[in-house]
């Protein structure tokens, strides 16, 4: 990865310009959905003004935190061919994702839903996170509380928001339904169990695991 001087605007962010990042846009544009593309670009973007803005992360690797972000949900792909059976989605997505060949991109996504563990991280890990979950918290709960309302606006006009919610709820009950197994013991699990008829954890949970275990 590099730290390139080749960029250009987008929705009002500088973001970097080079071969590897328009390629991750290219994989991941023509692998999802326009739902799940208008969020990693606006979770990239989002990511990119939060972490520039925040002195202890800005010098980061930013090609690194830009494909990470890019690819982070390539387990929400309508492509069956990056989907496994029984690994987490976060799991598909690093697994495709690190075909670069870097450990530190596979830990950034597959720890973009574990914000308790990315934030004590590298800094490329903690900036793929916090772009994406300023995706789903109030502008001032996002990181360093430098998010304004103006810039918002005008990343979510150029990669809209239409259907996000109803359209992310439709794509975790679908793995809740096709892969179950890769739901339990996780945050995905909250969903099954509020929009999946039929579906439990019952049995599966660690808690149930260690009420079995024999002292």
């Amino acid at each position: 990865m590099i730290r390139s001087t080749n960029a250009f605007n987008l929705a009002g962010i500088k973001v970097l310009d080079t071969p590897l990042v328009n390629k991750a846009l290219q994989y991941a544009r023509e692998n999802l959905n326009d739902v799940a593309f208008n969020h990693i670009a606006r979770s990239w973007l989002l990511g990119q003004f939060i972490t520039n803005n925040s002195p202890e992360i800005k010098d980061r690797d930013i090609e690194l935190h830009s494909v990470a972000t890019i690819l982070h949900d390539l387990g929400w792909s309508h492509n069956a061919e990056l989907i496994s059976e029984k690994k987490r989605f976060e799991v598909d997505s690093a697994n495709k994702t690190v075909n670069v060949g870097l450990q530190l991109l596979w830990d950034a996504v597959a720890l973009h839903t574990t914000a308790s563990i990315a934030i004590h991280k590298e800094k490329e890990v903690k900036a793929c996170c916090l772009g994406i979950w300023a995706e789903f918290v109030p502008l001032n709960a996002t990181y360093g509380g430098g998010l304004t309302q103006d810039v918002w606006d005008v990343i979510v006009k150029e990669f809209p928001r239409t259907e996000f919610k109803e359209g992310v709820i439709e794509i975790l009950c679908g793995l809740c339904r096709t892969k179950p197994i890769s739901t339990y013991g996780n945050f995905l699990g909250d969903f099954g169990t509020a929009y999946v008829e039929g579906y439990s954890s019952e049995g599966k949970r660690l808690v149930d695991g260690q009420e079995a275990v024999v002292d």
